[in-house]
């Protein structure tokens, strides 16, 4: 499985490296290392829609420190158990 969060300008002001710190933290917590690749993105074409992460070909939007956990457990811990 390959994420990718944006760190564009506008997600980068929205705090998405610490949405990135806080997936490779929940990655590693549940062992995932082996099977999901963590990367950045410069821009994922969705700026006034929030923190935009690609988990394979789908995109995120609106993601923040308040439902991170939601859509990692939905979007990649549930996919990937």
């Amino acid at each position: 499985m390959n994420i990718s969060v944006c760190i564009g300008s506008s997600c980068h002001q929205k705090s998405s490296y610490a949405i990135m710190k806080e997936i490779k933290y929940m990655i590693n917590e549940n062992g995932l290392d082996e099977i999901v690749t963590l990367q950045s993105a410069f821009c994922l074409g969705h700026c006034a829609d929030g923190i935009t992460i690609k988990i394979n070909d789908e995109i995120i939007t609106g993601v923040g420190m308040g439902n991170i956990e939601q859509v990692f457990k939905a979007k990649i811990l549930d996919v990937c158990k």
